[in-house]
This record gives structure tokens, C-alpha cells and sequence, in this order.
């Protein structure tokens, strides 16, 4: 990954409205930033090429796709050994049925939100996934009764700049 760039004003408020919308036209952008299309298509292959834009995605109702089921799953490895967790992160990342994974501290090792049409096939998920692993110590089930909120949009100070390796970008575009 190449190494990431000082954000200044433009570059917050571009991330701001495409994580909110990343269907919005170059020149709609240019408008609500003022900057001309060119210079938002340029910017935006920037920060994509830097991984500040990991990706571009669509949010889709679970429900709409018959993923009627989601839970949070609080997992405890037996030991915490770099090539045990490095395994079951890969193992997060190759398994459909995980929509997101953290790495994370306290009272579990991982915190996984996973998604299944019912129990029934969570229940052959847990067996597949947890029984099988012996790396696995433990697991915690929580079911979500209700999606209160779903999305990536961070938190933007749009009108500042991020430091970056060092060097801050202006606060005010110029």
C-alpha cells in the first residue's frame, strides 16, 4: 500500500460526501467542494490508490436477501500466539458468513457480526467455524433483535486537516 497522503480541506470534505454517497458525479462533488470534475477524479484515485477509500460498497437490508438472522459473537482463542491469531484472521476473512471481524481488547480476543437466513444455519456455522477449530477456546452468542443503525461513515472534521507521518495539510483549502 502506497503511503498515505496529508489530507487538506478538499480531500475531508470529498471523503465526507462519498462515504455518505459515492454515487454522487464527479461534478457534483466539484460543486458541493468547489473544485472542478477533473481535480475530484484525481483526488478520489489518490486516496483510493493510498487505501484511504478501502472500498465501495452498497449497504443491503439482511432481510431483503433473506439473511433474516444476525448475531454478535464475542470469541476467546485458547492462546494468544501470533501465528494462531494471524490464522483465524485469515480464517474471518475467507468465511462469507462474517460481515465484519475485530481484533479487539477485554474480555474476548475477536468480535465478529455474522449473518444467516435462521438458526438453524447459524447452528451449522458455529459447527463449521468454532467446533472445528481447535484454536478456538470459547464463544459468545448475542442475537440483534433490531438493526438500529447500519454503515461506515466516520465521523469527518471537515473544516481541518489529518496529520499524517509528520507533516499536517492546511486547515483551509485554498
Amino acid at each position: 500500500m502506497a503511503r498515505t497522503p496529508a489530507l487538506d480541506a478538499f480531500d475531508l470534505r470529498l471523503l465526507d460526501l462519498v462515504q455518505r454517497d459515492n454515487r454522487l458525479t464527479s461534478e457534483t462533488l466539484g460543486a458541493r467542494v468547489g473544485l472542478g470534475a477533473t481535480a475530484v477524479q484525481r483526488r478520489l484515485k489518490r486516496l483510493r490508490a493510498a487505501g484511504v477509500i478501502e472500498a465501495d460498497i452498497a449497504v443491503i437490508a439482511p432481510r431483503a436477501v433473506g439473511q433474516r438472522v444476525q448475531m454478535v459473537v464475542l470469541v476467546s482463542l485458547e492462546r494468544e500466539r501470533a501465528d494462531i491469531i494471524d490464522r483465524f484472521k485469515a480464517s474471518i476473512r475467507a468465511t462469507p458468513e462474517v460481515m465484519n471481524g475485530y481484533y479487539v481488547t477485554g474480555d474476548a480476543d475477536f468480535m465478529l457480526v455474522v449473518s444467516t437466513r435462521d438458526m438453524e444455519e447459524y447452528e451449522q456455522f458455529t459447527r463449521r467455524f468454532f467446533y472445528r477449530n481447535p484454536d478456538i477456546r470459547s464463544f459468545k452468542t448475542m442475537v440483534v433483535m433490531d438493526r438500529v443503525k447500519a454503515g461506515f461513515a466516520l465521523a469527518l472534521d471537515t473544516d481541518g486537516a489529518v496529520p499524517v507521518g509528520g507533516s499536517v495539510a492546511s486547515r483551509k483549502p485554498a
